[in-house]
């Protein structure tokens, strides 16, 4: 019986427990068990209480494993892998292009879904998400590299009237995550830079800090109330809302303490 397959299993956002029961009867048929943690990272737990929430051993790949592909695909000529991520298994590029390779080879590919950022957030400030445009993501700026393109995806949104989902730089190999404060600060910096008024100390921002966590920071303010407040550890993501329905303004209120003076302004609008 040929058993050559490659099962792709998001972890979802926060710890162990977020694995979904069809991805643990999966793990449980596998005869090998593959993970990545560098296109993000699961802080309310340890490869230790995954592996014993899994009850099977995890090798965990690098960056340039994954993208070579070549350990899991030769495993998986023969036997059933399992191949583990947080999120949601497909969020990331690498992810398709392993998946691509399998079919290539004629390996049978199956995905198990798991709670993504790209629906949490909006979830948890009460937003619309089908009113989110495309999403960025702020890189650490590194001697001339300095990219512009999540100020002009931002203000493309905008133009549109689109919110807009804003990931922050990761660096797991060098224990980087970038915070909100940081985000928000090269937001400011680029728009000393390209000037189109997109950012001012009076622009709304929204914060999450520990999305999929019990103790998640939901906050919506002005940028220059958030800029230095202290939402604790990673991870982060920044929301640059565009046109607000008033059921998300009050949701704003209620679950993300927007103050009612901005309220007031934005129901104005």
């Amino acid at each position: 019986m040929n058993k050559s397959k490659i099962t792709f299993i998001g972890l979802g956002l926060n710890d162990e427990t977020d694995i979904s029961l069809k991805g643990l009867n999966e793990i449980n048929k596998c005869d090998r068990v593959y993970a990545e943690f560098y296109t993000a990272k699961l802080f309310g737990t340890s490869i230790k209480n995954i592996e014993r929430q899994i009850k099977k051993k995890i090798i965990i790949l690098k960056r340039e494993e994954v993208e070579q592909g070549d350990e899991i695909i030769n495993d998986a000529k023969e036997n059933h892998v399992v191949f583990l991520s947080c999120g949601d298994s497909m969020a990331a590029t690498t992810h398709l292009d392993l998946r691509l390779r399998a079919i290539n080879e004629e390996i049978k590919t199956d995905i198990i879904h798991g709670s993504s950022v790209f629906t949490a957030i909006p979830g948890l400030l009460g937003l619309q998400n089908y009113k989110f445009g495309r999403t960025t993501t702020i890189a650490y700026p590194e001697d001339e590299y300095f990219p512009v393109s999540p100020y002009n995806i931002i203000k493309k949104n905008k133009e549109f009237g689109m919110h807009s989902l804003v990931l922050l730089d990761i660096q797991v190999d060098k224990n980087k995550f970038m915070s909100a404060n940081e985000g928000i600060k090269i937001l400011e910096e680029l728009e000393r830079k390209l000037g189109d008024r997109i950012f001012k100390d009076d622009s709304l921002i929204c914060v999450v800090a520990r999305a999929g966590s019990s103790n998640p920071i939901i906050k919506a303010n002005y940028l220059k109330n958030l800029k230095n407040e202290d939402f604790g550890p990673p991870l982060h993501t920044l929301v640059v809302p565009a046109n607000l329905h008033f059921l998300e303004i009050e949701a704003l209120e209620k679950i993300a303490d927007l103050p009612k003076d901005l309220s007031q302004k934005l129901q104005k609008l």
